[in-house]
Parts: structure tokens; C-alpha cells; sequence
């Protein structure tokens, strides 16, 4: 790697740090960095921090934060395999229905009483289950194979959605139907160690098989002809990004509910700084995600005296930037 992209992968992952440390401390509770850095790291300074400080730290505030990078980093990665694969620069991890197949799992274990660690295993099984039904319905299919993963996904999430409505319209609206309205606006405001236990290691096992697929995706990404001229398998490669991509997706939208844009958004800005080579837009899609999304959690919980939903802050981010590519797309992207 050039030196020009290693200072840029040094200020991306400095960038994460200083948002990491910076969400850390900031909150109704304000903590000092200095503080924050005697919890992360003991050696860097002298005496016990006071037991409400480490309460706030490692209770609240640390579960959040490290899921929120992960969500970001997660659904970032997913959104950059996504387009590299369907050559689309517009396509995004909700594209095969990952993400509504994952809200109506969550919606009918919140339906039915179920406890926080069933809906975030059916939210997850479902989401596989949504992605699955889209490759299986392409497979028989006989047309273009990247048009049929786009209509099979339409006709899958529109599925998931009319489900969710029926859902919310039998759902007791004392009871059962804010949760679900809430979960499906996305927020990090429940996350606990139980919840990071559980997606920590889905995510990162899936970012790490991404991460090793890099290449063979970025031979993908300059078409199949060419591809295959190469000697690679593309519908093993393929099948394989979509895999990781689905999994990784899916264990995000389990934990944390349905968070747009993200994975739309953060793949542009990535490719614009280091290009569109994967084997360097994916793990700098990976550092900017794991900081924007923390950084948005903050303006969240600081916004007003109750949170606003996560995903209500990246929609009004990620639409904007959607139209401004829509009128300004370069042939690049």
C-alpha cells in the first residue's frame, strides 16, 4: 500500500478512536477522557475510578458504543460487498430483504411476548431465512441473474412489510405495538452486554470473511466476463459475498432494529477517499461506519431529553445524499 493510502487509513482509524473515546465520555452523565482511558486502559493512570463512573462506563455506556461501531462497521462492509457485486452504486444491505425479513421476526416474537434475547434470535433467523428465499427464487429463474436478486428482493421485502402491517394492526396498542413501532425505528438506547455477547462474534466473523474475500470480490466488481477470464468462479464468489454480506446484515438488524442509509451512504464516502478498489474500500467502509454510527448515537442521545431513534437521524442524512447522487452520479461510482 502507498503511502498516500497508509496516512489516509492512519487518519480513518484515528478518526474511530477519537469518536470510540469521545462517545465514551459524552452523555447526561458527562465522564472526562482522562477517565475513559483510566477505564480502557488502567496503565495510563493512577487510583480507582468512583464507582458510579464505573458503573456508567462499563454498564452502559461501553455495550453501546462497541455495538453501535460494530452495527456500522457490519452494515457499511455489507453495503460496500453489495455494490461491488451488483455493480450498482445505489444498492444497499435491504436490497435482498435481509433487513425486513429480520423486522418481521422481531415483530412477531415481540407480538407474542417473547423475551429481549428471542427477538434478537428470531430477527436473526428470519433475516437469514428472508435472503435465502430471494437466492432460492433466483436460481429458478431464467433471466439476468443480477436483475432477478433485484426483483426477487422487492418481491421478498414486500412481502416482509405486508407482513409487519398485519402484525401492527392485530398488535395491542397499549402494549405490543409501540415496541414494535420502536424497534423498527432503530436504536441503540437497549443495548446491554447480553446483546453484545450475542453479535459480537456474528459480526465479526462475518467482517473477517468479507475481509479475506476482498479480493476476489474486487475481480467481481469489473464484471463477469472478465471474471471468468481470470478463472474465477463467480457463482462461488457471488454466493459466497451475498453469504457474508446477509449473515453480517442480518446479525446488526437483530441487535439493534432497522437502521437505513448506513450501508448506502458510508460506501461512497469510503470509495471517494481510498477508491474503488475493494481491497482497500472495504476495510476503510469498515472504519468509517464504526465511527459515524456511534458518532450519530451521540447527537441521538443528546438531542432532547428523550432519545430519538437512530434511524430517524440517518434518514434524514442518508435521503439528502441519496438524491444529491441520483443528480450528480459520476460514471465512477
Amino acid at each position: 500500500m502507498s503511502a498516500r493510502y497508509s496516512a489516509r487509513f492512519a487518519l480513518m482509524a484515528g478518526l474511530f478512536i477519537s469518536v470510540f473515546l469521545l462517545s465514551m465520555s459524552v452523555g447526561r452523565y458527562p465522564v472526562p477522557v482522562s477517565s475513559v482511558l483510566k477505564a480502557l486502559l488502567p496503565m495510563t493512570g493512577e487510583g480507582e475510578l468512583a464507582s458510579q463512573v464505573e458503573t456508567v462506563l462499563y454498564r452502559v455506556r461501553f455495550p453501546r458504543v462497541l455495538l453501535g461501531a460494530l452495527v456500522g462497521a457490519g452494515l457499511s462492509c455489507s453495503g460496500t460487498v453489495y455494490q461491488s457485486i451488483f455493480q450498482n452504486p445505489l444498492v444497499s444491505p435491504e436490497f435482498l430483504g435481509a433487513s425486513s425479513g429480520a423486522a418481521l421476526g422481531a415483530a412477531f416474537a415481540i407480538l407474542n411476548g417473547f423475551g429481549y434475547r428471542t427477538i434478537s434470535l428470531c430477527a436473526f433467523i428470519t433475516g437469514l431465512v428472508a435472503v435465502g428465499l430471494v437466492v432460492l427464487v433466483n436460481t429458478r429463474s431464467r433471466i439476468n441473474r443480477i436483475l432477478g436478486y433485484l426483483l426477487a428482493g422487492i418481491m421478498v421485502g414486500s412481502l416482509c412489510s405486508a407482513g409487519i402491517s398485519y402484525l401492527k394492526l392485530i398488535a395491542d396498542p397499549n402494549n405490543s405495538l409501540p415496541a414494535i413501532t420502536y424497534w423498527l425505528m432503530g436504536s441503540l438506547a437497549s443495548a446491554r452486554r447480553e446483546d453484545l455477547v450475542f453479535a459480537a462474534p456474528l459480526i465479526l466473523s462475518g467482517l473477517l470473511f468479507l475481509f479475506l474475500m476482498r479480493w476476489r470480490i474486487n475481480i467481481l466488481s469489473v464484471g463477469e466476463e472478465e471474471a471468468r477470464s481470470m478463472g474465477v468462479d463467480v457463482r462461488l464468489v457471488r454466493g459466497g459475498a451475498i453469504l457474508g454480506a446477509t449473515f453480517v446484515t442480518a446479525a446488526c438488524v437483530s441487535v439493534s432494529g432497522v437502521i437505513g442509509w448506513i450501508g448506502l451512504v458510508v460506501p461512497h464516502f469510503a470509495r471517494f477517499i481510498v477508491g474503488a478498489d475493494c481491497r482497500r474500500s472495504i476495510p476503510a467502509s469498515i472504519l468509517l461506519g464504526g465511527a459515524l454510527l456511534p458518532a450519530t448515537d451521540d447527537f441521538s442521545r443528546m438531542l432532547s431529553t428523550s432519545e430519538v431513534p437512530i434511524g430517524i437521524l440517518t434518514a434524514f442524512v442518508g435521503a439528502p445524499f441519496l438524491l444529491f447522487l441520483i443528480l450528480h452520479e459520476r460514471r465512477e461510482l
